[in-house]
């Protein structure tokens, strides 16, 4: 069985580092550069709302898949010097 000390420590210490956290404390420094946008949408670059977001994802995922093709293609059939 564990003593009255210890049961009461056990709450106090888990509670003690939550506490020390403190990610509420401070603001957001916006004006710093190290700080960047906060948010849904904001980690990706791109903007998916737009309206053609649609054509221009899948133009970019069919470049990027056949490009490589079409390099290795190129370098196979160019007229060699």
């Amino acid at each position: 069985m564990l003593s009255r000390a210890a049961v009461r420590a056990v709450p106090r210490t888990s509670t003690a580092l939550v506490a020390r956290r403190g990610f509420h404390a401070t603001r957001s420094q916006l004006s710093s550069p190290y700080h960047y946008a906060e948010g849904p949408y904001t980690n990706i670059p791109f903007n998916p709302r737009t309206k053609w977001f649609g054509l221009r994802f899948t133009l970019f995922c069919v470049t990027g898949f056949f490009a490589p093709f079409g390099i290795v293609a190129w370098q196979t059939y160019k007229p060699r010097n």
